[in-house]
């Protein structure tokens, strides 16, 4: 190898993408804590569950064709974008126990669009401090489908984003020597 060629292209974090990551997030959250989510529930039942089920389905979608990316080693910045549909989905649930925590009985100690989305969170990452419980069928349904998505999809997801993270620190180290 001669002196003069230049250095192999480093793998820089693409902060454009990142940017757009935060910025989207700050969306989702200003529309989740303004947008009228009361229009759905107990007054709209079939429409609600009907709007839950496709909007779950198609963010699994999403989230299955991401992680096929990010295993064949495709599209335009998968790891990127299964955070994004990750704070979506947590997103999604939460809106969803904000709804069903407006009617009677349904949820213990769950008032707020923040309490539906600390529910969401503690649910998420498994840790059930007891504080808020979903004490209607309803809810309890909806807690039993987010876990489920939780081990399939998003630990699905986060044992991809792992080997993409792992594989590019392996190659800039082989690179390095």
């Amino acid at each position: 190898m001669s002196d003069d060629l230049p250095p192999p292209p480093r793998n820089r974090i693409d902060m454009r993408a990142w940017c757009l990551l935060l910025g989207s997030f700050t969306v989702l959250m200003v529309a989740y804590f303004t947008l009228p989510l009361r229009f759905f529930g107990e007054h709209r039942p079939v429409l609600s569950w009907l709007l839950f089920g496709v909007v779950l389905t198609g963010l699994s979608t999403l989230l299955l064709a991401r992680i096929i990316d990010i295993l064949n080693g495709t599209g335009r910045r998968p790891g990127v974008w299964l955070v994004f549909l990750i704070c979506l989905s947590m997103t999604v649930f939460a809106a969803t126990y904000y709804v069903l925590g407006a009617q009677p009985d349904e949820f213990v100690g769950l008032n707020t669009r923040l309490d539906a989305l600390y529910f969401t969170l503690v649910t998420m990452s498994t840790v059930g401090y007891g504080d808020i419980t979903a004490s209607g069928q309803a809810p309890r349904l909806v807690v039993m489908l987010q876990i489920t998505y939780n081990f399939v999809f998003i630990a699905t997801a986060a044992g991809a984003l792992s080997r993409q993270v792992r594989s590019g620190v392996e190659s800039r180290v082989r690179r390095r020597d």
